[in-house]
């Protein structure tokens, strides 16, 4: 594991969901540059394994937000995901609202 540089939070999501539109869950865990653990968030709803993937993301960077954590490195498995946050990319109404 490569830790992030001093100063900064990694925070690795992932999401996943059984079917189409079945069990899906998210979730994801920050540590900081010495490796050692800050956080980690979960939740559980019926969806579609993209949107777990793209809200655990988003639920991250809220996370940090919320306790101003300013220098964060976010790493998550998805390409769309990665894509969409590394780009100007129209993203579903579904999540424009988060």
């Amino acid at each position: 594991m490569e830790f992030p540089s001093p100063g900064w939070v990694n925070i690795n999501t992932d999401g996943a969901a059984t079917g189409y539109l079945g069990l899906a869950t998210c979730g994801g865990i920050f540590h900081g540059s010495m490796g050692e653990f800050i956080a980690f968030f979960a939740f559980l709803e019926v969806q579609t394994a993209m949107v777990a993937e793209f809200y655990g993301a988003i639920h991250a960077l809220e996370e940090a937000q919320k306790v101003v954590l300013t220098n964060v490195w976010l790493e998550c498995n998805s390409a769309l995901v990665c894509v969409v946050f590394t780009a100007k990319t129209n993203v579903s109404w579904m999540l424009r609202n988060q």
